[in-house]
């Protein structure tokens, strides 16, 4: 009996997963997103007090990238694991390791407290949480995909894709109903804590469903395990891998450059109110959840790489225009410049969580398709808001920073032409071929 069929007998067993799936994630990325938004608004003045004003946000978005850089690490650590041991046992480590780290940023005294101490462990706490979060997308999205039924990969892993948008919803309502019920005092003195120590709570919800599930049936059919698995990725899948990092760029620059720099940019340099920037990335994150679902569905239909193009070319475009918008200041079109921005990344996310797994073979996978996934955001994720503090201290506009992320759509255009299509294919057996180019100077095959 093939995986799929054991599927179509048991699908309350694969809405488990799914729940397990988008739960432990929405958990895992609210960890990781409650910390953009605090550097963007709190993190300069309580951990790097005297570097004025754009050397506070500076370093604290420094601290905020360096959890990128650790996130290929977590990637080649869990996906090492995942490969060798399995899926379940992985994820529920990466989960235990982000609840950790996230409660004890909540406990951290400040620069006034413990001087320089504090923003090195805030750096440390950091380092660990990005660990953390590079093992978790990567086994999420196999649990889905090595479950799912090829013609509905991508719907399943949809709601895998749904968990970001969760997980940044809960984090933005969360400094929205403080920022609205607590004076500005009582919040940078301790309420900007809170949403870090709730994180303990959602950590045992997590723990709870993941437990429940079983191995997937994919990785309990494979018996020839990599030994080391990330020197065989490397060494027999190195285009897909940097290939796929590109694809993601701009969705990784277009969502922390509109949710984190954005935001620290309206509030601090436009004027404009702090509970209306995140009541309108609240209003874009929901409309981001349908967008979501719509090209993860799409994906099945018509190709995953299709919509892929459709929405990188978009949001590329949309780019040029999202800053000056911005900086109208005017509520409806600060409006339309991050719901449209948010639609359009969520149209890229989409079918990445079968996407990427559909590159690699089953005793690889974890650890190519983490990796993938988190080399994408050392460039769009980790150094978009610093390029982007520092061309809008040159220039005097953020206009140019729409520019810097239109450049890197075109990028990811370019890295997705290079890709196949995978849509319907078995994860079984080799990963699908990458053509290299023709021509003179063209890449070799890895």
């Amino acid at each position: 009996m093939t995986s799929d069929t054991a599927l179509g007998g048991a699908p309350a067993g694969l809405r488990r997963v799914a729940a397990a799936a988008l739960i432990g994630t929405a958990i895992e990325f609210y960890d990781f997103f409650i910390y953009g938004t605090a550097a963007a608004l709190v993190f300069g003045r309580v951990f790097f007090p005297g570097l004025g004003a754009t050397g506070a946000l500076l370093a604290a978005f420094s601290v905020y990238a360096a959890a990128f850089l650790a996130r290929p690490l977590g990637a080649v650590l869990f996906g090492h694991f995942g490969d060798r041991l399995g899926r379940k046992t992985t994820l529920v480590v990466s989960l235990l390791l982000m609840g950790v780290s996230t409660a004890a940023v909540g406990l951290l005294p400040g620069y006034g407290q413990w001087g320089v101490w504090a923003p090195v462990l805030l750096t440390v706490l950091r380092l660990c949480q990005g660990i953390g979060l590079g093992g978790e997308w990567g086994g999420a999205a196999l649990l889905l995909a090595e479950y799912a039924p090829p013609g509905r990969r991508g719907r399943y892993g949809g709601y895998l894709q749904l968990g970001p948008c969760a997980g940044f919803f809960l984090a933005t309502a969360a400094f929205l109903a403080l920022a609205e019920w607590l004076p500005e005092r009582a919040f940078l003195a301790w309420g900007w804590r809170l949403p870090f120590l709730a994180s303990v709570l959602l950590v045992g919800v997590g723990l709870f469903v993941r437990l429940r599930i079983a191995e997937t049936p994919v990785f309990r059919e494979q018996r020839d395990r990599a030994r080391v698995p990330v020197l065989e990725v490397l060494r027999e899948h190195r285009r897909p891998v940097l290939l796929g990092g590109g694809a993601l760029m701009v969705g990784y620059g277009l969502f922390y450059l509109t949710t984190t720099y954005a935001l620290a940019y309206a509030t601090t340099e436009l004027g404009l109110a702090r509970t209306l920037v995140l009541a309108l990335l609240l209003a874009g994150t929901v409309v981001m959840a349908g967008s979501v679902w719509w090209s993860a569905d799409a994906g099945d239909r018509w190709g995953r790489r299709r919509v892929l193009q459709l929405a990188t070319l978009l949001g590329a475009l949309w780019s040029v225009a999202l800053f000056p918008l911005l900086e109208t200041g005017r509520t409806a079109l600060v409006a339309l410049a991050l719901v449209t921005a948010m639609a359009l990344l969520g149209a890229m996310l989409g079918p990445m969580a079968a996407y990427l797994p559909e590159l690699f073979p089953t005793r690889v996978r974890y650890t190519g398709a983490a990796l993938t996934y988190n080399l994408g955001g050392v460039v769009g994720g980790a150094t978009a808001p610093l390029v982007a503090t520092r061309l809008t201290a040159a220039y005097g506009t953020a206009q140019p920073v729409g520019w810097y992320l239109a450049g890197l759509g075109a990028l990811s255009l370019v890295c997705l032409l290079a890709l196949p299509e995978t849509r319907g294919r078995v994860l079984t057996g080799r990963p699908v071929p990458i053509p290299a180019p023709a021509g003179p100077g063209a890449p070799q095959r890895s």
